[in-house]
């Protein structure tokens, strides 16, 4: 095979374009486009580094945010509550002297009422026993033919009437 047989000649060359070539290629990558890369990488790092310290700090401030939000939020709940109980016993007190100052109106027109009552109860008996009586009178004059004294009949009329 004449390829092999020409290998010896062209070794030397070949050897000394493949180092050529491969030195030339490390020199640029390795000391131009390696570093750049790197810095990229780094600066890419520090970005997400500072990024994930800035969320973090947010993610803490958030949560202390919360933990307040949720104190006064308890807080103010808890001054509707009391709020709220003064108002229901404002309210009953309220209510109370309103029902005690009814309750003393209703009992003053009961009173009224029943005294009414009383006087018209009272006068219509006097009535009754004054028409009794002289009913009476006049039947015992009729039936009998003997004039009653006017005090002597009603005097039997309350008798009747009370005992």
């Amino acid at each position: 095979m004449p390829q092999i047989a020409q290998l010896a000649d062209t070794y030397a060359s070949q050897i000394f374009w493949l180092v050529l070539f491969f030195g030339f290629t490390f020199l640029v990558i390795g000391r131009h486009m390696v570093p750049k890369v790197m810095a990229t990488v780094e600066a890419r790092e520090r970005q997400i580094g500072s990024d994930l310290a800035a969320a973090e700090a947010a993610r803490k401030a958030a949560d202390a945010a919360e933990k307040d939000w949720a104190a006064q939020s308890a807080r103010q709940r808890a001054e509707a509550h009391a709020l709220i109980a003064s108002a229901k016993v404002d309210a009953a007190r309220a209510t109370e002297a309103g029902l005690a100052v009814a309750g003393r109106t209703i009992d003053g027109r009961l009173a009224e009422a029943d005294a009414r009552i009383a006087a018209a109860r009272d006068s219509a008996r006097a009535e009754i026993e004054t028409v009794a009586s002289e009913a009476a009178g006049a039947i015992v004059t009729r039936l009998a033919g003997i004039s009653v004294d006017a005090g002597a009949a009603q005097a039997a009329v309350k008798e009747v009437l009370h005992g």
